[in-house]
């Protein structure tokens, strides 16, 4: 099956800068065929359905680099607290209640209908119950990367760090060649995996060509306590071990210093900066335009919605942009079209699956979305690209396609039905509330 989109704007991301007007897009199964003239496109491609996208600017799907979707289940249950008190006294008690193979399908399917209808087409994830996970994305059609946790203590999931190593390879292994599923080995954080873990989560990814996918200098107190505990900072213990590379995704690395910041450059390390999440529990104020300057690849990530409450990727971003401005005392930091490429293609590129999406290319993956830009709030337009990073809501992704396949036209998704999604989270609303 063939689609043409005729939008006003068609923002490739590649060509670095490019805005075309009077341009289509032509999708043919999973993956973009061409990107031609709109007039041509309708001579050479009369067959396909023509989707008319008059007043909307046609981008790449958003890529969330750092989530735990099934935490959505437990939005606005502990706010306002410090990172170790809301883990230690409410959110990890909850979770040993209620975490079960249904708690991650029924909260993974919520969020990531919540980040779909916001323009996010990937979800990098974090969390436990791999294949629950994964069968989520596989329900709801969005591109799923499952990070399959490991930690040393025990949990309703395994035992111990050698169960949740062999569960997340048989995950691995059980969804072989599914297309839309990956998988990576996501180590909690430095506080909560030994030595001998990590060597071994080192092994194993190099072994099955995995990635990885860890908290790393969240908070100072993390940072302090390593320093106590290991006689040095937790970045410099993990080089130590060999985790440092370019298959490491940092999530949050907010304190980082100048040293750190070359480090990660040299070593190829890529960061799933979460401004929100590190605003809400005050964490701090990731470097954000010192680590691009050096060379670092900087993605967006949520975080998730037990800490942030929302899986806003365009609110995200724009959060993301202005604070790069204001901790770097530079109003020409981390500018928008900078900004839109962080949730896009420097996303694919820290998931090394950056020939396949991230951007507008003939051969690539058809994750593809539309923004309205004809509300009272994105008018007058003088520059799309700044309009959708520093005015637009995400109420304004009006369609979106993974996989060349429409998740949702006109806001109205196609593959979830609404009513009975809500009514799921209500069921669970009372379930924890009573628990």
């Amino acid at each position: 099956m063939k689609t043409c989109l005729h939008p006003k704007y068609l923002i490739p991301i590649e060509p670095r800068a490019t805005v075309l007007s009077g341009h289509a897009l032509v999708m043919q199964d999973e993956k973009i065929l061409a990107i031609l003239s709109s007039a041509e496109a309708r001579l050479q491609h009369p067959d396909a359905q023509h989707v008319e996208l008059p007043e909307h600017a046609v981008i790449p799907g958003m890529i969330n680099l750092h989530g735990h979707s099934a935490m959505t289940l437990l939005r606005g249950l502990a706010d306002d607290l410090s990172l170790m008190d809301w883990l230690h006294n409410h959110i990890w008690p909850a979770e040993k209640k209620h975490v079960s193979e249904e708690f991650v399908f029924d909260g993974s399917v919520y969020a990531m209908t919540e980040m779909l209808r916001g323009g996010t087409t990937t979800i990098n994830d974090m969390y436990f119950y791999n294949d629950d996970v994964a069968r989520a994305g596989l329900h709801t059609g969005m591109r799923t990367v499952v990070g399959c946790s490991v930690l040393e203590f025990p949990t309703s999931y395994a035992a111990d760090a050698d169960g949740y190593l062999e569960k997340a390879l048989a995950s691995h292994q059980a969804f072989k060649g599914q297309s839309g599923v990956s998988f990576r080995l996501a180590p909690h954080a430095p506080y909560t995996v030994s030595d001998a873990t990590f060597k071994k989560i080192v092994a194993l990814a190099d072994k099955h060509d995995m990635g990885i996918h860890c908290h790393i200098h969240e908070t100072m107190d993390e940072v302090n306590d390593s320093i106590r505990d290991h006689g040095m900072r937790p970045l410099q213990r993990l080089h130590n071990l060999g985790l440092l590379s370019p298959r490491l995704i940092a999530a949050h690395m907010v304190h980082a210093n100048e040293d750190e910041i070359k480090l990660l450059a040299q070593q190829g390390v890529h960061i799933a900066h979460n401004p929100a999440s590190n605003l809400k529990l005050a964490s701090g104020f990731a470097p954000i335009h010192a680590m691009q300057t050096a060379g670092v690849n900087v993605g967006i990530g949520t975080d998730g919605a037990a800490s942030n409450n929302k899986l806003d990727l365009l609110g995200d971003l724009r959060m993301a942009a202005l604070l790069a401005k204001a901790v770097s005392s530079n109003p020409t930091a981390l500018n928008a079209g900078n900004a839109l490429e962080m949730a896009t293609l420097a996303g694919a590129k820290a998931l090394g699956m950056d020939q396949q999406i991230g951007s507008l290319i003939a051969g690539k993956l058809a994750d593809v979305i539309a923004i309205d830009l004809s509300a009272i709030e994105t008018l007058p337009l003088f520059d799309p690209v700044s309009q959708i990073v520093y005015a637009a809501g995400r109420e304004q992704v009006s369609h979106v396609w993974v996989n060349g396949r429409c998740l949702m036209a006109d806001r109205k998704l196609q593959t979830v039905d609404e009513g009975q999604l809500k009514d799921k989270a209500r069921w669970w609303q009372h379930k924890v509330a009573t628990a």
